[in-house]
């Protein structure tokens, strides 16, 4: 037996890790090819394992098992021996227990390591549903989930759906108690879920505007002694009360609340204090508003406070308090810690860490408060100014000192620019320009909106050089300026330079999409270029932006109009009106659009309602006349026809047409009056002698021989003024037959129709008819005839004194020697 025991080799220093290097190749898998056994093995059934069966011989269990030399028993237990020693190298032995080779397998049970014989595990014993507990829990899961929908819904905008959740959760919740109590005690109630119901029933009551409902659930929240701290609730019913405008009940619940409130939960107190400050306010109480704001102030300084505090001394016009209070509310710490933001290093870590939170939602937030304390720092600024000082530009200097010394430096220019905004508005333009002048030399920010503001002031005083050159000035100052652009774009256009204008428009788009001005006049640039899709697509874009600018609606309008689709301009021309309903110029254009599709009654009805709400358009007067005209209600068409000639009194149109529409309806007597009248006026008018003659000689009156007599004599003179006007113009053009010429066309205006009257005298002409007495005996000016556009109109019957003779207008005249030809 010694054979087999090696002893260790004797070395010099006793190595206690030596020997874990040394490597057996008998361990080596990679030799197996060549091992003789081992592939025997494989090809034959040496070594391989029966199959398992329910029972095993007799023979095998009784023969003992041991482990010897060789594999004599492999085939009668079912596996390879492994204690074996082959070639000398003794194997590892290796457990079998725990691979499920016990003694219970020699009796017949079958190889089962994991138990899987047994069969699956008996189930747990089912809950009865029916139990009251079951009950109660289930009932309460769903309570909670009808609070979670109703605040959900809320969040969603859905106020309806989410107090009727809220009443769903209080229904049920009633039942949990009243099942609970049968149940258990009073004290295992969940007073946890009974006040989360209450206090989300009442706010979706508030939200919802019902506040009695909302004041009722409240109260059975605070009466009830088993909430704690349920007194803090008295503030949401102040604010139910502030909304009511029942101020005093809104401060008597607002100091309970402050009296529930501990004394170190002092955010809530600073809260609650403020509410009493703005119930005073709007109580009109300011003094003790301002002692509200005076103890949040020297407590915890913020700046709705400081705001407000400014508003209440600004209200009763102390000067030195608003002065203090405007030092007070710009000394409120920001708390923003701006040097976070720059990186200090090239660390490429600490770069992206910064250029993360450049914009995350805390940068964000500090961006919001930011803008806020500016809101209220300049909007203080703006009210106290005026009256803190003898002048308000001695109140504008003060604020910017005091603003200078303090961390809003930056608005100091602002209240500049906002000072020179104050004297436009005053119509001091010189002192406004000189002002921003002075800023446009200051650093880029300032210098870009000061020459912007020059820029539009020099526009709209028509110089178009000046804006130009402010505009260049704001636009090198700050190329991402849009307003700044869209000024140098406005000069552009105003040149007529349309294409490039577009371009610069554009360009402000580019920068500020939400710039509303470049995109109107990059309409108007395509309105006049033609292009009246594109420009359709930019004020349909406007539209979806501004909805209810009525510049916007009627510019669609006008380019409906345009496309010839009148359908679609009179449908965005009733919104215009929907928007604006007293514009008289929309709606004459809507009674124009009308006019042109034929639609006469609508017509009428829109240029009646422009012409009540402005009676001075004289397009829309002509048409009223000429309408009533049309449907021959002469005495009607009276009143415009004299409104027309009070408009423009030195038009005898107007004045010939009052007198026509008095002969159409008979009043003869008024039409003679009023023709004598004209006569005085413009005594040298041929139309109205001729009418004079006519009505004179038919009612038999002295006054006709006269009135011929002039008639006569301006017809010489208009004949001997058309032939000396004729031989200037055949001859070398001497100076005298110019100034006549031109004699001749300027007294010529006085009874010639005008561009704009033209259409009225169209349809107007020869206003009493062809076959009716007192027809003029001219057809170049207005007569007395009607012609009706609908078809002949019914003859009136004759009532003339006398017959009228067709062949000679003036047959019945005697006419005297001094009108017979020389």
């Amino acid at each position: 037996m010694m054979q087999n025991v090696h002893l260790a080799p004797e070395t010099d220093e006793d190595d206690l890790y030596s020997g874990y290097n040394d490597y057996n190749p008998i361990y080596d898998i990679e030799e197996l090819e060549n091992d003789a056994a081992f592939q025997q093995a494989v090809r034959t059934s040496h070594g391989r394992r029966p199959p398992i069966t329910a029972k095993i011989s007799s023979t095998a269990v009784t023969r003992p098992i041991a482990t010897g030399y060789g594999t004599s028993l492999a085939s009668s237990i079912g596996r390879p021996m492994t204690g074996a020693i082959q070639d000398g190298v003794t194997r590892p032995m290796t457990a079998v227990r725990a691979a499920g080779f016990t003694k219970a397998a020699l009796r017949g049970s079958a190889f089962d390591p994991l138990s899987q014989s047994r069969g699956p595990a008996s189930p747990l014993e089912a809950k009865k549903k029916d139990s009251p507990e079951e009950k109660i829990k289930q009932l309460e899961k769903e309570v909670n989930e009808l609070v979670e929908e109703s605040c959900i819904a809320n969040s969603c905008g859905d106020l309806k759906l989410a107090l009727e959740k809220a009443k769903d959760a209080g229904r049920k919740e009633r039942v949990l108690v009243r099942q609970r109590e049968q149940v258990t005690t009073p004290e295992n109630i969940n007073l946890d879920l009974t006040y989360s119901v209450l206090f989300n029933l009442a706010s979706q009551y508030s939200v919802n505007e019902m506040y009695a409902e909302a004041l009722n659930t409240y109260q059975v929240i605070v009466k009830n002694k088993m909430f704690s701290n349920a007194g803090i609730l008295k503030m949401n019913m102040g604010n139910i009360y502030l909304k009511q405008r029942n101020y005093s009940k809104a401060i008597k619940f607002y100091r309970m609340a402050l009296d529930q409130v501990p004394s170190v939960n002092k955010q809530m107190r600073i809260k609650i204090m403020q509410n009493i400050g703005v119930t005073f306010i709007q109580a009109g109480q300011y003094s003790d508003a301002i002692n509200s704001y005076e103890h949040i102030m020297s407590m915890a300084p913020n700046l709705k406070a400081g705001y407000n505090l400014t508003i209440c001394y600004f209200a009763i016009g102390d000067r030195e308090k608003m002065k203090k209070a405007f030092q007070k509310l710009i000394t409120v710490p920001l708390e923003i810690d701006e040097d976070k933001y720059i990186s200090p290093s090239d660390d490429p870590h600490t770069n992206l860490v910064t250029e993360a939170i450049k914009n995350d939602h805390l940068r964000q937030m500090e961006r919001e408060r930011k803008a806020m304390a500016e809101k209220y720092i300049m909007t203080s600024a703006k009210l106290i100014a005026p009256v803190i000082e003898t002048s308000f530009a001695a109140g504008y200097d003060w604020c910017v000192e005091v603003v200078k010394a303090s961390q809003y430096v930056e608005l100091a220019n602002d209240l500049e620019i906002n000072k020179a905004v104050t004297y436009l508005r005053q119509k001091d333009y010189n002192q406004a320009v000189e002002i921003l002048k002075v800023l446009e030399k200051k650093d880029s920010r300032v210098k870009s909106a000061a020459a912007t503001n020059l820029s539009a002031l020099y526009y709209m005083g028509k110089d178009f050089a000046q804006a130009s050159s402010y505009a260049d000035i704001a636009v090198n100052s700050d190329r991402y300026n849009p307003a700044a652009l869209t000024n140098k774009g406005n000069t552009v256009f105003a040149n007529g330079d349309y294409e490039k204008a577009a371009e610069f428009y554009k360009e402000a788009l580019r920068n500020d999409s939400s710039c509303t001005e470049a995109l109107y006049n990059i309409g108007l640039t395509y309105e006049k270029l033609n292009r009246l899709d594109e420009a359709l697509d930019c004020f349909l874009k406007l539209h979806a932006i501004l909805r209810n600018s009525a510049e916007v609606l009627y510019q669609i309008a006008n380019i409906y109009e345009l496309m010839e689709n009148p359908s679609q301009a009179i449908e965005w021309l009733m919104q215009v009106v929907s928007v604006i309903p007293t514009d008289p110029q929309v709606l004459s254009k809507l009674g124009e659009l009308y006019d042109r599709e034929g639609d006469k009654s609508q017509a009428f009805q829109y240029y009646y309602e422009s012409y009540r709400y402005f009676p001075c358009n004289i397009e829309v007067i002509e048409w009223l006349g000429a309408y009533y005209i049309d449907t021959q209600f002469w005495e009607k068409a009276i009143q415009y026809f004299e409104r027309a000639s009070l408009i423009q009194p030195t038009q005898v149109k107007w004045q010939l047409m009052v007198a026509s529409c008095f002969r159409r309806s008979g009043n003869y007597q008024k039409a003679l009056d009023t023709y004598k009248d004209t006569h005085r006026k413009f005594p040298e008018n041929v139309e109205c002698l001729r009418f004079l003659v006519r009505l004179c000689t038919d009612l038999g009156l002295k006054d006709a021989q006269e009135y011929a007599r002039k008639l006569k004599r301006l017809e010489k003179m208009k004949e001997i003024r058309e032939q000396r006007i004729k031989s200037g113009r055949d001859g070398s053009g001497g100076s005298r037959g110019k100034r006549e010429g031109s004699a001749s066309g300027d007294s010529g205006q006085n009874y010639s129709a005008s561009s704009k009257g033209e259409r009225l005298s169209a349809r107007l002409r020869a206003l009493p008819g062809t076959n009716e007495p007192y027809e003029s005996s001219s057809n170049k000016e207005i007569d007395a005839s009607y012609v009706d556009p609908l078809g002949p109109q019914i003859e009136r019957p004759k009532t003339a004194a006398k017959k009228r003779i067709d062949e000679d207008d003036f047959a019945d005249e005697e006419l005297g020697d001094d009108l017979l030809p020389e």
